[in-house]
This record gives structure tokens, C-alpha cells and sequence, in this order.
């Protein structure tokens, strides 16, 4: 038998593999599925790719490759027997346990008891091999199937790889000395102490100066005026100034040449008004807070707790599980599969979207996305339990009617993959994530129908400079609408300033606050108050060619077909806590924002001169390498040794320092990254020549397509970006050659990058004077004038909405707390609550964070 089963397993020894370090193996859920090994089917792990199958998903991943060896896992969860011992469950040793799989907490481990088989299968006959087989299999199987199963979670597998693990105490973290120099460092507002930037920012904890960095692992790129600044005081530490939370922030040593660990960090922030402690760790998988003001009604009134919920089951009634401060992801998923478009891309291209997912499916958005919209809409995962099942839970007074819901573990490692927040366990900002989301859908959008422009629309801006009273309007895209909740505006402000008032007499004779009084904020003074012009930071007038004063008014010069309102409920205290407004908000069912529809230039305006702001970071070096074309160039050879440094050829690091102007390491970096390939990668720099009108060849037009070319530097930067070289002209010309604007642009205008490339055979020889003429007025937008409302991607119509679903928010901030969402299907509402959905009794609509909006059809 074992020479049998030796021979018959020889045609597919070189294709099966033993998992190595680094390897994932996944033996706990399909690629495609929900499906486990304690599903009906059991799970399928391919030997070669490691990856696991349903039963329903195994044979296109066999046709597909061809591998035809795969491991098949089935757990059996079995009551145990009448007067069976309790206690812990058996392990492997003991042959019934050898999976090692999390085990399912719906089942109490003293009442229930596991088997795990296991077993090869080769297709397309399904012969089985049960195991373990040792004696009869080759030595590579065993080994192999041996790896499978004790390999860990792909998941768990991450963490434990994370450079965060890897990161030591700093040497000068206990030793640190912060002069005492009254600095205080604000929530927001925050800007490079030597230059224009606002990204990228390190706060320097000896000083306290904020500065740009340039050469770190975040990759956002700066000047080094960090760096510099450490050069001229050898102040060693910095940290990140968005990274910092309650659970720590990124330290970066300047002497020490790595991101570092500093155990005071608490304590050096607070020197300068930063107070990061004021929150708590999380307790059953919801951030907790130790404000004592907090009423613990809200959480009752959102979560309906105290009424008799009835469970529903059945398609679009399917649970989330929380894998521990998830919640901000599964209630914003859970509204957007509620919408049909959403529906149609991604559940309704189910099968095309699988045939044509890649080898690694777990590394696909497209094919999870439509992973997570069929476990929420096929109803598979939220049956109703058995008859005799309810009357086993009646009968031992545990009645539980309520589903398991799905596990989002393998959405939620791809769609976090790289952020540096949504990556982690600490609870999220369910509006950043709304938004993060649409940003995937859009990059990985390759149909004829993107979701996303459900929610997408344009929002006019109109800038008038205080001075002159000349204006600039200009357009950009957006997927949501915030409101700002005025409290000044409160209905009931006499309660809330005896309240005040009653607080801090209590606190001055120490005595127990009062109940707190929540302010009840009108909606229309919410929306009174998004009308009203604002202040524009560092406003650059064009008419006085300085900083002025300015204000700034928006308007949407389209309605989309689904509104998202956002209430601002947080904000930043002065010591740097987030904090969450304690308001109600009389959200109506029905919307009517038409009056809100932008008019345009009016008669009597008029316009701030088209001049574009002087440019401080990048240094605009077109001038130089035109006039001095034959001249050396300028490169930074500091940057040009930092990359020869990291084993990159010379040459190839003068040019992509040249290329990318000048910005630093970083750009460069990438510049090489995106040229490598290139035959003449390593060969010596050669200065494009730019030839004067008189030069060119008589059988050209004077006004040749090359008198309008962007620098080549910004060309090269965009390209080194990944981004279609027609695309970057297109997009730098468009924005009248800035680099910034140019990016954005590259962004929202994703549809071009067909046209571009249709038209690259004659861009470089035909004039092309209709592209981007109008870069005039509207050269501060994002948008080509031409194609505002005529683009298929905005949906314009009126704008008359009605209420279908919101997503509430528990807790004190958006770092702690929990979300639950409303969505009202087929006329009546329900609630979700993680994996737990119910009929809705009291739906708590004026305690909502976000609201969804659908177009009414009968304007």
C-alpha cells in the first residue's frame, strides 16, 4: 500500500511545497468564502499556494492552476455525552484536536467537544488519503502536511512580523533633558518651523520645534529641516505629530539612525501640553474611558438596550463579527452594502469577478469586496436556528436566538494593509475609514460601473479676498457633507449654562458633578452654519500679490445620489484629547438642500487675477536648466550618496536625483524603483536640450506641442509615482505645471488615463490646443471646466434626499467607544450591532454620527 500510494503521488511531487518562513498559510477560511473546517463542506488547503477553499471554490481553483493536491480540513463539533467530564479541551496530543484554529465561541468548551479530521484529496478524481499516513506517504508530504498544520495564522503571523516588535529602547530616552521654554503645541494648525510644509511634521522633544523630516519610514517626503535642526543642536529625539495616541506614537533618533522606543514618551509630550494618557485600554473588544461624565444611557438609547429586539435573519440580514475594535468597519460596510450599486458591481459580478481574480485572491480588493457583499447578502451565513435547537436553549435556560454572523479578518488585513491606524487594534474614526474606502474602490475600479460615484460629487468654492473684493471660484470633488454643530445655537442654552455653572461650583467644593445636560442643536442652524463663509489660512491674494486676509464659501454644483452628512461630534481639547461634543441633533427623515445649488460668477464680480503663489518648496528650477542647459547641473549630492550608500549605481543615482529636481532621497528612491528596468538605467546623465521656436524643423508649427511641455523634473516625478507618462503631461498642464495640484488632479480624474494613452501615438507631434486651454480661472482646480457636469462619474440631479440609514457612535471619542448602524429595508428599521441584527423599536436618530441619504425618485 505505501508503494501505492508513493507511486501515485509522483506526478505531483515537484508541485507540492513545504510552507517556509514568511509563508501564509490560510487553513482557517476560504479565499472566497466564509466557509471553515467546521463548515458543512470542510476547507481545502492547496499544498502548493497554501491558500483554502470551500467546497464550492476548489475546482475553479483547480482549473485554474492545475494544482491538484490539497489538504482537506473538517472540524466536528459534537455535544458531549451525558455526564462526560468537563473541563479543558483535549489537545492534539490526545489525537481528537490537532487543527490549530481559534475555537468557536459560540459553543461552551465544557459543553461541547471537538474532532478534527484530516485528509489529502487529488483532483479532479478525488482520490482521499486520510491522515496521519507516515509510513505510506513520501517523507516531503508528510513533512508538508505536518508545516500545514501547526503553521499559524496568517493573521497572528503579521504581528508577530511587524517592524514594531523589532524596535529598541532608546539610549537617550531616560536621560532626555526638555528645556523649559513655555512652548505649547497645539492640536492642528501645525507647520514646518522653516518652511511651508504641513506633512511629514517631527516635534523635536528637547526644544519643542516642529520641523519637516525627510528620509523616514512613513515615505511622505519633506526638506530635512528635522534633520538639520539635529545638526546644528544634536537634539536627538522627535516624534511624529500624527502618530501620537494613547497607546504610544513613532520616536524617531536622529543619533541612533532608527526609530526608537521612549518608555517617557508620556511623560516628554505633556512637557509641552500634549497629554496622551487620558484615555484607557480597551475592555471586550470596545474602547472604554475613565470621563465619568459619560452617561451610560447613551449607550442604552443607540444600542435599543432594555427592549425586547426581535432577530432577523435571511438575506441582508447577516452579523459581523467584532474582532475587537472592528466596529467602525462593519457598520460602514454594512450601509454600503445596503446600496444597490454597490450590490451590483461587486455581488452581482460575483462569478466574473472570481474567474478573473488573481493567483493570490486574498491580496485582491475586487474579489473581497465581493467576498464580504455575498456573506452579508446570500443570507448562507444568518439561518434561523432549528426548532430543536430553540428548545435545547429553552430547556437549559439559555436562549440565545441569535446568529454568528461572518468574520471579516481577511477584508479587514487587506484593506488596513499599510495604514498606519486602521492596521492596528485601537478603534478607528468610522468617517476616515468611510473615506479610505471609497479611496480603494476608486484605485481598484476596472469596470464599466465605479460604486463609489454614488456619493461623488463637485463642490464650487468661492474665495473673495478682503481687501480688493475680488474673487476666484473654483471646483473640487467630495463624497460627503460636514456640518458644524453650532452650540451657540443649542435650543436649550439656559439648561446648559446653569449646568455649566452647577459644574463647576461642584468641583470647586469637591463635591460630585451634576447630570449632565445635553445641548439640542437644531439641524437647520447645523446647516445655516455650512453656509456661512469661513476664514481661509495664509490666503494669497493674486490681485496684491501678498497675503491677505479671505473667506471662502461652498456650494455643490452637483447633488449626488446618495448624501453622506457627517455631524462634527470631535474635536481637540487644548491638551490634545480628542473629545466628542455631547449633542442631539434633530436629523430629518427628508433633505432638501436645492437652495444650497452653486449660482457661479454673479454680474458685478469680479475675478482675482489667474497668477499662481510663488513657490517655496520645490525650489522652481526651470529657469536655471533653461537658460543653462549647457551648463552642470545642479544635484544634491548628499542625496546622490544616501542612495549610492543602499548599492544603486552612480550614474543611476545622479540622474534620479536630477530628475526628481532636487526633492531629496526619498523622491529619488522612487525614481529609481520606477526606472531600474530601463536599459540605459546606469548610464552617465544627459541634460535634455530645450531648442528656441527658430530652431525647430520648418515642417513643424511654431506653436509645436513642444513649446507647452511640462519640465521634464515634474514629468519624471509624477512618472516615478507609477503614473502613465501622457497622464502626467496631461495633468501638470492642466494645473499650470504644479507638481501638488497635479497629483490631486491625477486623482480625481482616473477616466483620462484611457484617453491619454489612445492619444499617445500623436501627442508628441499634433497641437493640441483644446486640452487644457481654460487654465485660467479655474487653474486652482481639480477639475477641467469642460467636463463639471458632462463627466458620467458625477450623477447630477436634484437635490431632495431621504434618510435610510445612519451609523451611531458610543464613547467619548473616536479612540475609544463603539458603532452600531440603523438601516431601514423594505420600510421598516433595524439595527446592527456586530454580529447581532434586530428589528429596530426606537431607531436613535438624533444621536447619529453619519447619515446616508438616497435621491428621492419623485422630485
Amino acid at each position: 500500500m505505501a508503494t501505492d500510494l508513493g507511486e501515485l503521488l509522483v506526478p505531483y511531487m515537484p508541485t507540492i511545497r513545504v510552507p517556509r518562513t514568511g509563508d501564509r498559510v490560510f487553513k482557517s477560511e476560504c479565499a472566497f468564502s466564509y466557509d471553515s473546517p467546521e463548515s458543512e463542506g470542510g476547507l481545502y488547503v492547496c499544498l502548493n499556494s497554501f491558500l483554502g477553499f470551500g467546497r464550492e471554490h476548489v475546482e475553479r481553483h483547480y482549473r485554474k492552476t492545475g494544482q491538484s493536491v490539497y489538504m482537506h480540513l473538517k472540524r466536528h463539533v459534537k455535544e458531549k455525552a451525558t455526564g462526560a467530564a468537563g473541563g479543558a479541551i483535549p489537545r492534539r496530543r490526545n489525537g481528537k484536536v490537532f487543527l490549530d484554529l481559534e475555537l468557536n465561541r459560540d459553543f461552551n468548551g465544557d459543553d461541547y467537544e471537538y474532532e478534527d479530521e484530516a485528509k489529502l484529496v487529488i483532483f479532479p478524481d478525488h482520490f482521499e488519503i486520510p491522515l496521519p499516513n507516515i509510513e505510506e506517504l513520501p517523507a516531503l508530504v508528510t513533512i508538508a502536511c505536518d508545516a500545514i498544520l501547526n503553521a499559524p495564522s496568517p493573521y497572528k503571523k503579521q504581528e508577530l512580523d511587524s517592524w514594531e516588535e523589532e524596535i529598541q529602547v532608546s539610549k537617550h530616552a531616560r536621560s532626555l533633558r526638555q528645556q523649559e521654554n513655555g512652548v505649547r503645541i497645539p492640536p492642528s494648525g501645525w507647520k514646518c518651523a522653516k518652511c511651508e510644509m504641513r506633512e511629514n511634521l517631527w516635534l523635536n522633544l528637547t526644544d519643542g520645534s516642529v520641523l519637516c523630516g525627510k528620509w523616514f519610514f512613513d515615505g511622505s517626503g519633506g526638506n530635512g529641516h528635522a534633520l538639520e535642526h539635529y545638526r546644528e543642536t544634536n537634539f536627538p529625539l522627535a516624534v511624529k505629530l500624527n502618530t501620537i495616541t494613547p497607546d504610544g506614537a513613532d520616536v524617531y533618533s536622529f543619533d541612533e539612525e532608527e526609530a526608537v522606543l521612549d518608555p517617557h514618551i508620556s511623560e516628554h509630550l505633556l512637557h509641552f501640553g500634549i497629554d496622551m494618557l487620558q484615555m484607557q485600554r480597551t475592555e471586550n473588544g470596545h474602547h472604554t474611558d475613565n470621563h465619568v461624565q459619560l452617561r451610560v444611557s447613551d449607550w442604552e438609547v443607540i444600542q435599543e438596550a432594555g427592549l425586547k429586539l426581535k432577530p432577523v435573519y435571511g438575506p441582508g440580514y447577516t452579523g459581523i463579527k467584532n474582532l475587537g475594535n472592528s466596529c467602525y468597519l462593519s457598520t460602514t460596510m454594512q450601509v454600503l452594502f445596503s446600496i444597490p450599486e454597490f450590490q451590483r458591481a461587486y455581488v452581482g459580478n460575483l462569478q466574473r469577478i472570481y474567474d478573473y481574480s488573481p493567483l493570490d485572491p486574498t491580496q485582491d480588493f475586487n474579489t473581497q469586496m465581493a467576498k464580504l457583499g455575498h456573506g452579508l447578502l446570500s443570507g448562507q451565513y444568518a439561518k434561523p436556528p432549528m426548532k430543536s435547537e430553540l428548545i435545547e436553549q429553552v430547556m437549559k435556560e439559555e436562549y440565545k436566538q441569535q446568529q454568528r454572523g461572518i468574520s471579516p479578518k481577511m477584508f479587514k488585513s487587506l484593506v488596513s494593509k499599510g495604514h498606519p491606524e486602521f492596521s492596528s487594534n485601537r478603534q478607528q474614526d468610522a468617517h476616515e475609514f468611510f473615506l479610505h474606502l471609497i479611496n480603494l474602490v476608486e484605485r481598484n475600479n476596472s469596470g464599466s460601473e465605479n460604486a463609489s460615484d454614488v456619493f461623488r460629487f463637485i463642490v464650487e468654492e468661492r474665495v473673495q479676498c478682503c481687501q480688493t473684493q475680488k474673487v476666484r471660484y473654483t471646483q473640487r470633488v467630495d463624497y460627503l457633507m460636514q456640518l458644524p454643530t453650532p452650540l451657540e445655537a443649542a435650543s436649550n442654552r439656559e439648561e446648559l449654562i446653569a449646568f455649566e455653572s452647577k459644574r463647576k461650583e461642584a468641583e470647586e467644593n469637591m463635591r460630585p458633578p451634576p447630570e449632565p445636560v445635553r445641548a439640542r442643536i437644531p439641524f437647520t442652524a447645523c446647516l445655516q452654519a455650512f453656509t456661512e463663509p469661513e476664514n481661509v489660512p495664509d490666503f494669497w491674494s493674486s490681485a496684491l500679490q501678498a497675503k491677505s486676509a479671505g473667506v471662502k464659501t461652498s456650494r455643490f454644483a452637483s447633488f449626488p445620489e446618495y448624501m453622506v452628512v457627517q455631524i462634527k461630534k470631535f474635536t481637540f481639547g487644548v491638551d490634545w484629547v480628542p473629545k466628542k461634543l455631547d449633542i442631539s441633533v434633530d436629523v430629518p427623515d427628508f433633505l432638501d438642500l436645492n437652495r444650497l445649488r452653486a449660482t457661479g460668477l454673479q454680474a458685478g464680480e469680479e475675478e482675482l487675477p489667474d497668477l499662481t503663489p510663488p513657490i517655496v518648496i520645490p525650489e522652481d528650477t526651470r529657469d536655471s536648466s533653461t537658460n543653462n542647459s549647457l551648463e552642470s547641473p545642479e544635484i544634491d549630492e548628499s542625496s546622490v550618496m544616501q542612495l549610492a550608500e543602499m548599492g544603486f549605481p552612480l550614474e543611476a543615482c545622479r540622474k534620479a536625483v536630477y530628475y526628481t529636481g532636487n526633492m531629496g532621497a526619498e523622491m529619488a528612491f522612487n525614481w529609481i524603483i520606477a526606472h531600474m528596468e530601463e536599459p540605459d538605467f546606469a548610464e552617465p546623465l544627459a541634460i535634455p536640450s530645450y531648442m528656441e521656436p527658430d530652431l525647430l524643423s520648418p515642417s513643424l508649427p511654431t506653436t509645436s506641442a513642444l513649446d507647452n511641455q511640462p519640465p521634464e523634473e515634474s514629468i519624471s516625478i509624477l512618472t516615478s509615482m507609477g503614473f502613465p507618462r501622457h497622464h502626467t503631461i496631461k495633468a501638470l498642464k492642466a494645473t499650470n505645471n504644479n507638481l501638488e495640484r497635479a497629483l490631486d488632479w491625477i486623482f480625481t480624474h482616473p477616466d483620462c488615463e484611457e484617453e491619454t494613452e489612445a492619444m499617445s501615438d500623436t501627442a508628441d507631434t499634433e497641437p493640441n490646443d483644446n486640452s487644457f486651454s481654460n487654465a485660467n480661472a479655474h487653474s486652482d482646480s481639480s477639475l477641467s471646466p469642460d467636463q463639471d457636469l458632462s463627466s458620467p462619474r458625477v450623477r447630477d440631479g436634484p437635490g431632495r434626499y431621504e434618510l435610510f440609514a445612519f451609523i451611531s457612535h458610543m464613547g467619548t471619542s473616536t479612540m475609544s467607544g463603539h458603532y452600531v448602524c440603523h438601516i431601514k429595508k423594505e420600510g421598516r428599521w433595524l439595527i446592527y450591532n456586530d454580529h447581532k441584527v434586530c428589528l429596530s423599536e426606537r431607531p436613535p436618530k438624533d444621536l447619529g454620527y453619519m447619515y446616508f441619504y438616497r435621491r428621492l425618485s419623485s422630485c
